[in-house]
């Protein structure tokens, strides 16, 4: 075999290095071996060497006296096999369409058989036409939306009518299945009455509820319930007390995971004002705040309670719970969980804001010092929050100030025979009794923000560790009878 009949990589190196070893002229051998290797490349990528490359090489060989314009002469050839390797692709992406529109077909064809499984009179086909919409839809997306328009949701639906629980479970599965990330298939499941039937199935009063079927129920309560307009139909449904007592179960029967869904479930209907007043019927408020401590589930319980604090109604609910406010306040000084702290700072600033009373609640419970201390190390809405919630008690303790000051040294002012009306006031009078309310009321803030400072400046010696007698009390007070108002961050 000759030495250009050898087709590979190997050859070709050594080819090369044989012709520039050579004898003769160094430079024309330099450049013939050039186009040598050119062609050899060409012919390589090629995948078979030809008698064309062979006849065109040895003509280079034999006329060493070409130029080295003809030598380095554009190749036309590659040109005509780049068409070629063009027309190659074209033709395998008209066989990968083909094959993508063949594939699609036959998933038609599946789905068109599946749905008709649904609608035979055999329960035995039924529940296997369920577990195969459940399989189908589980990650395919266009896969939901095809059995949808095949009409797989009005037999899965009525499917839950169905005595056997096998039964149930596989319909109440496919369903959920259809549901996720599809609005338009929660809403036809919600049109088609499935809700009122789920709830059929874990009704209580007949006593045949299967914690199956439950966990199922609330999964599929979970995913409906994420759409807007299913909100309202859910929550005046009856579904709220079912998703209360799944959240409680005091008998730890159902799973975490059934209880997180729950929990969920009741965050999506709480956004809707309309099922507040649903929500406010049941004992779930005293459970969430009772509840309040459990890393994995608080976030969303102050989540549920900063949309029912909206309400005047859900507002009176939260302060008459027992210790409510030393719980909310204990929130804020969870420096390891921002998130809490801000919904905990929402729920006190907007009581705070709306109720008198409250605001006195929260000043015995010890807010002021929880707040200077959130100002200071919590997040930037956190602090924009705390800030608000004393702007509001400061405001509050100077009225109470001037309230009390009025009643005091203003009625004895106004006890003297005075006539006519209170333009007859004498001006240097009226302008000490401005005054002395003014003091009044700057005294009132100073002395609850040295109380507030001194308070807080014990929880840190304490949380340091340190002796009680570390920094006696008198210390204290010389460090904080400097500090104004103005201290405030706001």
């Amino acid at each position: 075999m000759s030495k250009y009949g050898r087709n590979d990589v190997g050859s070709l190196v050594l080819d090369r290095a044989t012709v520039v070893g050579g004898g003769g002229n160094n430079n024309n051998h330099h450049f013939l071996s050039f186009r040598s290797f050119r062609w050899r490349l060409i012919d390589t990528i090629s995948c078979g060497g030809s008698s064309r490359y062979r006849q065109h090489h040895a003509a280079a060989e034999n006329s060493p006296e070409n130029s080295l314009s003809e030598i380095m002469a554009p190749v036309t050839e590659p040109s005509k096999k780049g068409e070629k390797l063009a027309e190659l692709l074209k033709k395998s992406e008209n066989e990968i369409s083909v094959r993508e529109i063949k594939r699609k077909e036959e998933s038609l064809e599946v789905m068109k058989r599946v749905v008709r499984k649904l609608q035979n009179e055999e329960e035995r086909e039924r529940v296997e036409g369920a577990r195969e919409v459940r399989k189908l839809a589980k990650e395919d997306t266009e896969a939901r939306v095809t059995l949808s328009l095949l009409g797989s949701i009005p037999p899965l639906v009525g499917m839950l009518d169905l005595e056997n629980v096998e039964t149930k479970i596989a319909s109440l599965y496919a369903l959920l299945n259809l549901g996720i990330g599809n609005d338009l298939n929660k809403a036809a499941i919600v049109k088609a009455g499935a809700v009122h039937k789920m709830l059929k199935l874990v009704d209580s009063s007949n006593g045949s509820c299967n914690l199956s079927v439950a966990e199922a129920v609330v999964a599929n309560f979970l995913g409906l319930s994420a759409l807007d307009s299913n909100k309202p139909v859910i929550g005046s449904s009856g579904a709220t007390p079912f998703l209360v007592k799944i959240l409680q179960d005091l008998d730890s029967n159902l799973s975490t995971q059934a209880k997180q869904d729950s929990l969920r479930a009741l965050y999506n209907l709480s956004i809707s004002p309309s099922n507040i007043p649903f929500m406010l019927e049941t004992d779930l408020i005293p459970f969430l705040m009772n509840t309040l401590g459990d890393m994995e589930m608080s976030e969303r319980i102050l989540s549920i309670l900063s949309n029912l604090v909206a309400t005047p109604e859900g507002r009176k609910a939260i302060s008459d719970v027992t210790d409510a406010f030393p719980i909310l306040i204990d929130v804020l000084n969870w420096t390891d969980s921002p998130g809490c702290q801000e919904k905990a700072s929402y729920i006190l600033m907007v009581m705070a804001h709306k109720a008198y009373g409250d605001r006195q609640a929260m000043i015995e419970a010890g807010i002021v010092s929880a707040l200077l201390e959130l100002t200071l190390l919590g997040s930037t809405l956190s602090q924009k929050r705390a800030s608000r919630i004393l702007e509001c008690l400061r405001v509050d303790k100077g009225k109470q100030v001037s309230e009390n000051y009025s009643g005091t040294n203003a009625s004895a002012a106004v006890s003297a025979p005075i006539c006519g009306s209170s333009s007859s006031v004498d001006p240097n009078q009226k302008e000490c009794l401005e005054e002395g309310m003014m003091s009044e009321e700057r005294k009132a803030v100073k002395q609850l923000v040295q109380q507030s400072l001194q308070n807080n400046m014990r929880r840190i010696v304490k949380r340091a560790n340190l002796p009680p007698d570390f920094v006696p009390s008198e210390h204290f007070k010389s460090l904080t009878n400097s500090s104004t108002s103005k201290s405030l961050p706001f």
